[in-house]
């Protein structure tokens, strides 16, 4: 797999984890400050899509996860 697609995975995880742990209906209900780490992933996800470049891809690249197929 790629990078990208590595980073889609990732993120998707970490937004449903979040929310899991953020939301008061959750049986994983923690603390509502979760929803934060929610709003980090999106503004990152966000900043990633504008300057083309994301600290999560650098990780990955240097972990040897090819860029491209």
């Amino acid at each position: 797999m790629t990078t990208g697609r590595w980073i889609h995975i990732i993120a998707g995880i970490m937004v449903l984890l979040s929310l899991a742990l953020g939301v008061e209906a959750s049986p994983l209900f923690v603390s509502s400050n979760w929803l934060w780490f929610t709003a980090f992933i999106g503004i990152n996800l966000f900043q990633s899509g504008i300057t083309k470049w994301c600290l999560m891809g650098s990780i990955l690249a240097k972990l040897g996860v090819p860029k491209s197929a």
